[in-house]
């Protein structure tokens, strides 16, 4: 995926509400604040002074412009919107890189199931069992190589692994699959001391015939693309 028109470099003054962020643009100076496509703890990514990349939209639609898209941390470049894994595993899937993903002819997003939710990928193909495929964002780090998942409490994606586990049980496939938006580690495991629950359900889900997978990217200020599967850790 290539950033198009380029990304805009900043300096982060502060991510807060969730949904915000305050920011210096590099080249003019001027003081900006834009939107924040993740709603997430952003754990070991709110550095203030931390280099980050915009991008912006004129439109009019938005009542900010930019978008907080990339910020450097660790000594590399991390994705840090949650509304590219979907498109980012969707472009994994069909390269190949995940088991056999790309034998089913037909891909579909966001299609219910379960209790009020939906699946962001449903795969599906002649004489072959349906797959569903959630797919999650990853950007945390504590230990070199090493991406972990859930950097904060998630109860949506606990019922995300159960709702997964009953598709299994009516006969259908079912996976996650770890989108890892930074390319310095080459292994994933779940963070289980920062969400028991969380982990919990990773592992009945494991048991139930729940597939897992996780895909690291190559991040740069031009393009985030899916680099290579990574092993996850069994609990």
């Amino acid at each position: 995926m290539q950033f198009d028109p380029p990304l805009i470099p900043a300096r982060l003054t502060r991510r807060y509400k969730r949904f915000l962020f305050d920011a210096v643009l590099e080249d003019s100076g001027e003081a900006i604040t834009g939107s924040c496509p993740n709603t997430g703890s952003m754990l070991g990514l709110n550095t203030p002074g931390s280099r980050i990349w915009l991008s912006r939209n004129d439109d009019g639609k938005r009542k900010y412009p930019h978008r907080f898209e990339l910020i450097e941390a660790d000594g590399t470049v991390v994705g840090v919107n949650t509304g590219l894994p979907n498109r980012l595993a969707e472009e994994a899937i069909r390269a190949g890189m995940i088991a056999d993903f790309a034998d089913y002819p037909m891909i579909r997003r966001e299609q219910k199931y379960g209790v009020q939710s939906r699946v962001d990928l449903l795969l599906s193909g002649a004489d072959r069992p349906d797959l569903y495929v959630e797919v999650k964002n990853v950007h945390f780090t504590r230990e070199h190589g090493l991406a972990e998942f859930p950097d904060t409490p998630t109860a949506r994606g606990t019922r995300h692994l159960s709702e997964l586990a009953q598709m299994v049980a009516e006969g259908k496939r079912a996976a996650m699959v770890y989108l890892i938006q930074r390319s310095d580690c080459d292994r994933f495991a779940i963070a289980a001391g920062l969400d028991p629950t969380y982990a919990q359900a990773f592992r009945a889900a494991r048991r139930a015939g729940v597939e897992a997978y996780a895909i690291k990217c190559d991040v740069s200020r031009d393009s985030i693309t899916p680099d290579a599967t990574v092993s996850v850790e069994e609990m």
